[in-house]
């Protein structure tokens, strides 16, 4: 049990404001999974946790825990076969009885998991990651998501120190990736549409600048990447961001544009490039994240924000307006 800090995460917005297309959105409707908070009650059997603990909860609170991927620590990818559908337990708009060792179990039809906007939230020990002592908590908390999804495929895919590392789109996941990608040793371009975060790339670490926009600059940095990290949730053109890989290459996409994405399959074989997706990361490697995150100093960029504010910060996070989280003070519920 935890007093809980919690995000304005863009997903969170898309999944409230396009839910009449998604016949499993259930209302009403409690968001937030990217939370941080202090333990206030642990259950009699938890030994990992204790009261006053600075912890974090991000978008799974249970899974089967018994199908293969949750067995490789992998739950995000989980294909248990619950009630009202498989797969893992997501932190909000989800089944709270889908399976029987849930802590929310409850024999109630169409209940639902309520989210981090709250005042506390109830979570299996299982699902809860300790967040650093040196780390500020409210900057911190983004890390349960933003964090996640850009740390999980570099290290899956192997980034290297010596690698060139294109990170595109800086917005909340992007500017985590070049925080990363500097941490980890390799030479971080940001790739953006015109030069107004140019100056804010060098501000996070970034070692160069390319303007997508700029036909010119990108014809000449093709062929010179090693890894291309696309955070963009926009439609844009994947396969000519293809064309900035060296071959062998590797490209990840964790942004979710909202229509199919075209591919140029012989962009792809003229240079064995890879071109691939993440889906955030298992319980365990969130947890070393945050270890890692606690060496290196790594916070996300937020702006806190009170609960009454929210409806505001969720317009200007729409039009991009924000540097580059929004963090809700629970203490103003």
């Amino acid at each position: 049990n935890a007093h809980p800090e919690p995000c304005v995460a863009r997903s969170a917005i898309a999944l409230a404001r396009y839910s009449p297309a998604i016949p499993t959105v259930v209302f009403p409707m409690v968001t937030g999974h990217e939370i941080g908070g202090v333990v206030a009650a642990v259950g009699e059997a938890v030994t990992t946790f204790a009261v006053g603990d600075l912890v974090g909860v991000g978008c799974m609170v249970d899974s089967c825990r018994s199908c293969k991927y949750c067995q490789r620590g992998l739950e995000q990818y989980c294909k248990g076969k619950g009630n009202g559908g498989g797969g893992g337990v997501f932190t909000y708009g989800d089944s709270t009885n889908k399976y029987k060792h849930s802590s929310e179990d409850v024999e109630v039809t169409n209940a639902v998991t309520y989210g981090g906007y709250s005042e506390s939230i109830v979570v299996n020990h299982g699902f809860v990651c300790h967040i650093p002592s040196n780390l500020d908590l409210a900057a911190a908390t983004p890390l349960l998501c933003a964090g996640i999804t850009t740390y999980s495929p570099l290290i899956h895919y192997g980034l290297r120190p010596h690698h060139k590392l294109a990170v595109v789109g800086l917005g909340g996941l992007g500017h985590m990736g070049v925080k990363f990608g500097v941490a980890m040793g390799a030479e971080v371009t940001v790739v953006s549409r015109g030069t107004a975060k140019q100056e804010d790339s060098v501000r996070l670490g970034a070692h160069h600048f390319l303007d997508s926009t700029n036909k010119e600059a990108m014809a000449a940095a093709a062929d010179s990447f090693d890894f291309v990290l696309d955070t963009v949730a926009a439609n844009h053109d994947v396969s000519a961001l293809l064309d900035l890989l060296t071959v062998d290459g590797k490209m990840v996409m964790v942004g979710i544009p909202p229509d199919a994405v075209p591919i140029s399959a012989f962009r792809l074989i003229m240079g064995r490039k890879t071109l691939a997706g993440s889906l955030i990361g298992g319980i365990q490697e969130t947890r070393e994240m945050l270890e890692f995150c606690g060496r290196h100093n790594i916070t996300c960029d937020i702006e806190m924000i009170r609960a009454d504010e929210v409806n505001e910060a969720w317009e200007r996070a729409i039009s991009s307006d924000v540097k580059y989280r929004f963090v809700i003070d629970a203490a103003t519920l």
